[in-house]
């Protein structure tokens, strides 16, 4: 008897022909970031450094404003150098030179002109071109601060580094006149020239009240201060 092998299907499930590849464990997976994104930040961050910048900038102008402010104080004339073609050692140099009743400040000319604008110094107005260094006087004697500038001045061959003009009084005096600030006569010699021509009753009168005001003012005070020290001086006898 022949036997009969009959064929029935698996009850297994047929396999998958899905494959799958196992993950490889030394990969790294990092947060992508659109470009958008980056941009994004980018710009933030570039807004917020030229915010910072400007700040800074904004301050150090208005320390520059109010150092000029300070400076005019007690200030008998400020005067404008031309700056360009200084070395940074020769105005380190030219500083050192100069006395201490003085003061040089290299600042721009905007700032200068907020510092002086709607005040008798405003006068300085014609020099607000080009490069300047700004020179404060604190003392009556004036040509004796000048005076230095103008040997450091022939000493390093700066013929191009000159005044271009200065307000003394209220007056602005440019390159023409400026020599009429270093020839002024000192404090003493004013009062001994008008002191002088006091004591002649005619003549002396009529000199004293054709110079000018502020003469006139220092020889009164210098003439009230001498009554003073000969009542002083007859007291005590």
């Amino acid at each position: 008897m022949e036997t009969a092998l009959c064929s029935f299907p698996s009850s297994k499930p047929p396999p998958s022909t899905i494959q799958f590849r196992p993950s490889n464990p030394f990969s790294l997976s990092f947060p992508t970031t659109t470009a958008s994104t980056s941009t994004s930040s980018l710009r933030r961050g570039g807004r917020r450094s030229l915010t910072i910048k400007s700040a800074i900038s904004r301050n150090k102008k208005e320390e520059t404003v109010d150092t000029v402010k300070t400076q005019l104080e007690n200030c008998y004339l400020l005067a404008a150098i031309r700056y360009k073609g200084f070395t940074v050692k020769q105005f380190q140099e030219l500083r050192q030179s100069l006395p201490e009743n003085s003061k040089l400040i290299v600042a721009k000319n905007t700032l200068v002109y907020k510092a002086i604008e709607g005040t008798p110094w405003e006068a300085l107005k014609p020099c607000m071109t080009g490069m300047n260094a700004w020179l404060f006087v604190h003392t009556e004697e004036i040509p004796n601060v000048l005076k230095p500038y103008r040997s450091f001045q022939k000493e390093k061959k700066l013929e191009d580094n000159d005044f271009s003009g200065g307000v003394f009084e209220g007056k602005f005096y440019g390159p023409d006149e400026f020599k009429q600030l270093e020839t002024m006569p000192s404090r003493a010699e004013i009062y001994a020239k008008l002191l002088g021509s006091l004591q002649s009753p005619a003549i002396g009168l009529v000199t004293t009240l054709q110079a000018p005001a502020r003469d006139v003012v220092m020889v009164l005070k210098a003439y009230v201060q001498k009554l003073e020290e000969e009542q002083a001086g007859g007291g005590g006898q």
